[in-house]
């Protein structure tokens, strides 16, 4: 059996953590490090990459999880295709919902009416 990877911990270098382990060891270890987790920042392509603020933005240009076709979704705007009118020909336009009320809960509030009508008679 092959032993599994270590990755150092940017946090403490004297952390050396299994790569199965070590999304879990960085949540732990920014929580007990707060000043330097001030000064560090993930990176948005992998969240394990966890490097200096100054750094990040060289980090990003070069992250091997960084893809090439993201580059190429961030120049053109989303196109989201509406299904047309014709096609909804069958559902209405708008919703408006309706007050849902089981017929149990009419005989319940019914009864509970008419016994606070019988206990409380002021006057009497």
């Amino acid at each position: 059996m092959e032993p599994e990877a270590l990755e150092i911990c940017p946090y403490n270098p004297h952390h050396r953590i299994p790569l199965s382990r070590f999304q879990y060891h960085l949540a732990s270890c920014r929580r007990k490090n707060p000043k330097k987790a001030k000064k560090m920042a993930s990176c948005k392509y992998n969240a394990c990459h966890v490097v200096p603020i100054k750094m990040l933005e060289e980090h990003e240009a070069t992250c091997v999880n960084r893809s090439s076709m993201e580059e190429d979704d961030t120049l053109s705007p989303l196109k989201v295709s509406l299904p047309s009118s014709e096609q909804n020909e069958h559902y209405p336009q708008t919703f408006v919902p309706q007050k849902l009320v089981c017929e149990s809960d009419t005989g319940e509030s019914e009864r509970e009416e008419t016994a606070a009508q019988k206990t409380f008679r002021p006057g009497k």
